[in-house]
């Protein structure tokens, strides 16, 4: 971790410590450790992090994790609970000893941990060094990110196929007895995904008006010559990487209006696909996308395209790099997503999201799934 000692160094600290559970996808990454209770991660610059973990895990830690693992016993907290009640204090004392001066936190580290610190060294707060690191995959990390995205290739396709094969009666779509509504769909984009060793997370499936508003998760019947807009965006079980994927379709005749958004969006994706490459800005990419609709007759901003054109995948499905007005440097070995999209209150949405790797010949898509608006 040549990039964390350098930030460790840089801000005059002895050691970078953090706290959190494998929820925190920085920890994760750290620790490459799975687990739902918070533990203390403490490395001392030049040296291998460590993480403080109780005697139950201690096996397990050392089977799994890339930091070193050491009891609690070991790291002195069962001596220092036996005069400490205050949890935090506790803990505090304990990281002190173990770092042997100031120390680099992550923005999210706890505030009641940081406080009780600062009676000890000086806390300094990071800006978002990890972060920044897990920008740029590894082979391995790709390769984990693509599986996640086959399973939502998968997922997708179903659902896709389910619209497709609906009767329809009196502009509802109906299996069997019942109309196929956004919930259904969700649960089994849901089983789906557990069926390839990965959950979903707030899958959206909307209907109509409801996909002029990108985040709507949808509700209710699926309509005949109305918009649904899918996005699928599964985390994997067991790596903790995520995927990011949508589409846009129409069961029956969509309207000119949205056959007209669909073919816009359609070329401002395969836009934004021959601009990407290592050195290019995300601000920059974006900004021709905002040109490209501009042309073809479609404002941005408070309505029409009202999103950041993409953003990094990794092990939170939104992290670095940024494609909008704020986004940095691309790099080669990024993992992010294209995703346009067009909105309009009264007439609907279209959104179309691929997800593909930053290589030195430009952007390598890994999303298989065609892109047909009408099925």
């Amino acid at each position: 971790m040549e990039s964390l000692d350098a930030a460790i160094a840089a801000a005059g600290a002895k050691a970078y410590v953090s706290y959190g559970s494998s929820a925190d996808a920085d920890m994760r990454y750290l620790t490459r450790f799975r687990t739902s209770d918070p533990l203390p991660f403490v490395k001392i610059r030049g040296e291998p992090g460590r993480i403080i973990v109780s005697q139950m895990e201690y096996e397990r830690a050392a089977r799994e994790s890339v930091a070193v693992p050491v009891t609690r016993a070991e790291a002195g907290l069962t001596e220092i609970l036996k005069e400490e009640k205050n949890r935090w204090r506790a803990y505090a004392r304990m990281i002190a000893n173990l770092a042997g001066g100031d120390v680099l936190v992550p923005p999210q580290f706890p505030a009641a941990l940081a406080r009780e610190l600062e009676a000890f060294a000086r806390v300094i707060v990071d800006e978002d060094t990890v972060l920044r690191i897990r920008a740029v995959k590894s082979e391995e990390e790709i390769t984990a990110i693509a599986r996640v995205q086959e399973a939502t290739d998968a997922a997708m396709g179903g659902a896709i196929a389910s619209i497709r094969s609906a009767r329809v009666k009196k502009g509802v779509l109906y299996r069997g007895r019942n109309p196929l509504t956004s919930e259904l769909l969700q649960r089994e984009v849901a089983v789906t995904l557990l069926e390839h060793g990965c959950r979903a997370v707030d899958t959206i499936i909307s209907c109509g008006e409801d996909t002029a508003i990108p985040h709507v998760r949808g509700s209710g019947p699926l309509r005949e010559g109305e918009p649904v807009i899918l996005d699928i965006f599964p985390q994997d079980e067991e790596t903790g990487f995520t995927a990011d994927m949508s589409r846009t379709v129409v069961r029956g005749e969509p309207s000119d209006r949205i056959r007209e958004m669909f073919e816009a969006v359609l070329g401002a994706q395969a836009l934004a696909m021959t601009l990407v490459r290592p050195g290019a800005s995300g601000a920059e990419v974006h900004g021709k996308v905002v040109d490209y609709f501009r042309n073809r007759g479609f404002e941005s901003n408070a309505k029409g395209f009202i999103h950041n054109l993409g953003h990094g995948v990794g092990l939170e499905v939104h992290e670095l790099p940024i494609l909008g007005p704020s986004g940095g440097e691309l790099a080669e070995g990024n993992v992010i997503t294209l995703e346009p999209g067009l909105y309009y209150p009264g007439t609907g949405g279209v959104r179309l999201e691929d997800m593909g790797v930053v290589t030195a010949g430009g952007f390598r898509d890994l999303t298989r799934l065609p892109k047909e608006l009408r099925v």
